[in-house]
């Protein structure tokens, strides 16, 4: 059963106006979408294949085989234990989740792709308390998707839009009990992923999947500037994701890319410009977006979103497998921890579309790992 729903506690993101569809997303629209991006056709018909055969992609690594996966080593104890679903979603209504962040009162945030995974539906942030029940924070509008999602000290939740309109795509800013704004631009052509503000709260980072950019964006609103562009951060032409998950941890930026199935650490300078990358681990095929076990500890949580997989990577680079398909996972996006608590989404991209949001406990002894590992 789906968790009941309530309608919007906050005013829509902007105006109705009508916007065109955009195809549904399954694997067999990614190579027609992506010739069309080469078609001499009307520039923003252009921008909106080009998006889609980037969404649409997604779908394909949901079902392709990965001789990598074999090299990842299965955890021999059982680190995640009790999963079941929390809130049950609509794929077909554009509830497919995307990014998460839990709240001090254990509730969640979730961002859904609205209509780059539906035809015509909006896409939203969800609310959902501990019980499973869902609140829409803000509704989108059709076409258009929510990916990352960071939570400042004060409350307020920023978000991405990916749109094809100008006036829409970019950061946007929701305080507690405010009207939603958006306080950068992004480009059209880019496809805007993970976010993260760092721990003084003026500057937030974005993940651009398709330029191979982090974007800097003043937390007060302002003009984006291209922090860091590099081929470590770029897509390949077989996987159209490049920069995905990101996170400011520990006086750095750091980045997953799904392209190279690397994890990337990138320090920030006493200036605020980005130092030398360190490549954390590779063969982290079909690498989504990441969370740490804490602020103090290296220990990552990923999400392989092709695999149905979550993994640990430990400080020294090497990798375990915790959660699979056996778990229920399908097509995890994202994930958020909150003490021994872990949250997980699921966009459900693959058939039978099971859209969800999951929740199991963590057994940190289990990690052989110290709490500042």
């Amino acid at each position: 059963m789906r968790p009941a729903r309530t309608g919007a506690a906050s005013p829509l993101h902007v105006p109705l106006s009508a916007q065109p569809q955009l195809h549904p997303f399954e694997k067999s629209a990614m190579t027609s979408m992506e010739n069309s991006t080469t078609a001499s056709a009307a520039t923003h018909l252009k921008k909106r294949s080009t998006r889609v055969a980037v969404i649409a992609a997604a779908a394909v690594l949901a079902s392709a085989p990965y001789a990598s996966a074999a090299t990842q080593q299965a955890s021999s104890k059982p680190v995640v234990t009790d999963v079941r679903t929390l809130a049950a979603l609509d794929f077909t209504a554009g509830e497919s989740p995307e990014n998460i962040t839990v709240g001090p009162d254990n509730s969640l945030t979730v961002s859904t792709l609205g209509g780059h995974t539906a035809a015509g539906e909006r896409p939203a942030l969800l609310r959902i308390d501990p019980s499973g029940h869902s609140t829409v924070l803000v509704a989108g509008q059709p076409g258009d998707a929510f990916s990352g999602i960071t939570r400042g000290r004060d409350g307020t939740t920023y978000y991405n839009v990916a749109s094809d309109d100008d006036s829409r795509a970019g950061v946007w800013k929701l305080p507690p009990g405010g009207t939603p704004r958006r306080i950068a631009a992004l480009p059209t052509d880019g496809l805007a992923n993970g976010l993260a503000l760092d721990p003084a709260g003026r500057t937030l980072y974005v993940a651009d999947s398709s330029k191979g950019t982090v974007w800097a964006v003043p937390a007060s609103g302002g003009k984006a500037t291209a922090w860091l562009t590099d081929p470590a951060l770029a897509p390949d032409p077989s996987v159209p994701f490049g920069a995905n998950g990101l996170r400011f941890h520990r006086g750095a930026v750091w980045v997953s890319n799904s392209a190279h199935g690397t994890l990337l650490r990138i320090p920030v300078t006493a200036a605020g410009a980005p130092g030398r990358i360190h490549t954390v681990t590779s063969g982290l095929t079909s690498v989504d977006d990441f969370t740490f076990l804490n602020d103090r500890s290296d220990v990552v949580f990923a999400a392989q979103n092709g695999l149905n997989q979550v993994a640990v990577v430990h400080p020294d680079g090497t990798k375990e497998t915790v959660l699979t398909a056996s778990d229920g996972l399908a097509s995890p996006t994202s994930i958020a921890l909150r003490g021994d608590r872990i949250y997980i989404t699921d966009a459900g991209f693959a058939e039978p579309h099971d859209a969800k949001v999951q929740r199991g406990t963590i057994n940190p002894a289990a990690l052989n790992c110290g709490p500042a590992a």
